[in-house]
């Protein structure tokens, strides 16, 4: 990637979208408020695939995070009162794929206008992982009884592993604020980014079982007992969202910040801005089959200002 030159746009038009996957080479869309999921064909038309029907837009909340695996779709969504996550098969191919009905995988986490994190995805074991917002509710990060505010892992049909850091529980790390991207590299670390409230937003190495501080501590503290951040941003430089990890690097969506980071992992104190206020704001970054990186914009959300094309999914090639 380099920093001059312009991505390629492979879409337009797109309503509020939150999540790229790609199944069986497919691109695959999730659209917040309109609950429906979207595949592209070569030419960067959509069509519709389905519609997660109870996934209601509120605030923050409708049809977020989604994966593929085995031939299902995984999607996280608000429901009512609360969020959950559930899978439908993928019938079909390429051009007349559709959505089986709905299986729970895991009910119950809470949701609210605010704070509901989504994002979701398989890790390198095979577990499902997602991150769950507080939902307004602070105290909940620190509630090991509770699955706000945390990173839980999971089996593809939502059992808690026998490996897992707190015995028969899908927590996995917890004193989250509102976590919305994870990715992995090429040795199986973890990352996240996630939101803070008006100091700093962070990018963490996420360790199994440890607290990562929120409320009681937000970014880099130092203080005893809470897993620091690597990196921090104040909020107006990111709001960071959607990440993924290319040739050591990470590369993370920013919301507020309208802007594309680059952290080299050798260095993950360090950074690189790509595109500030070019595009608005960034939802997520995805690696595609072909190597590159696929970009959604996030400007027709209620809190950007939408361009004629808006929203897009733009195509980069990475560094490295």
């Amino acid at each position: 990637m380099s920093g001059a030159a312009a991505p390629d746009t492979i879409t337009t038009g797109l309503d509020t979208p939150w999540s790229i996957v790609f199944f069986e080479g497919v691109p695959l869309v999730s659209e917040r408020d309109s609950g429906r999921i979207l595949e592209l064909d070569g030419e960067g038309t959509s069509r519709e695939v389905g519609t997660v029907a109870d996934a209601a837009g509120r605030g923050e909340g409708g049809l977020l995070g989604i994966a593929v695996r085995d031939g299902f779709l995984y999607a996280y969504l608000t429901a009512g009162e609360e969020n959950r996550i559930e899978r439908r098969e993928l019938v079909g191919t390429a051009g007349s794929l559709q959505l089986g009905p709905p299986d729970t995988v895991l009910d119950g986490i809470p949701a609210g206008p605010v704070h509901n994190g989504g994002r979701i995805a398989f890790g390198p074991d095979g577990m499902l992982y997602a991150t769950t917002g507080d939902a307004g509710n602070r105290a909940s990060a620190q509630d090991l009884e509770s699955v706000s505010g945390k990173i839980l892992r999971m089996t593809p049909e939502g059992a808690a592993p026998g490996d897992n850091p707190f015995p028969g529980s899908l927590v996995y790390s917890y004193g989250h604020r509102n976590p919305q991207g994870i990715a992995w590299d090429a040795n199986g670390v973890l990352y996240a980014t996630e939101f803070g409230q008006d100091t700093w937003d962070e990018l963490n190495v996420i360790v199994p079982g440890q607290n990562y501080g929120w409320p009681e501590a937000e970014g880099i503290t130092g203080e005893a007992g809470f897993t620091d951040p690597v990196q921090q941003w104040t909020p107006d430089d990111a709001s960071p969202s959607g990440m993924a990890v290319s040739n050591g690097y990470a590369y993370i969506a920013n919301l507020r910040g309208q802007r594309m980071r680059r952290v080299p992992l050798s260095d993950p104190g360090s950074s690189a801005e790509y595109f500030a206020g070019e595009y608005g704001r960034l939802r997520d970054v995805v690696n595609a089959p072909d190597g590159s990186l696929w970009v959604l914009t996030n400007n027709t959300d209620g809190r950007g200002s939408p361009g004629p094309d808006d929203d897009r999914v733009l195509r980069l090639e990475p560094e490295g």
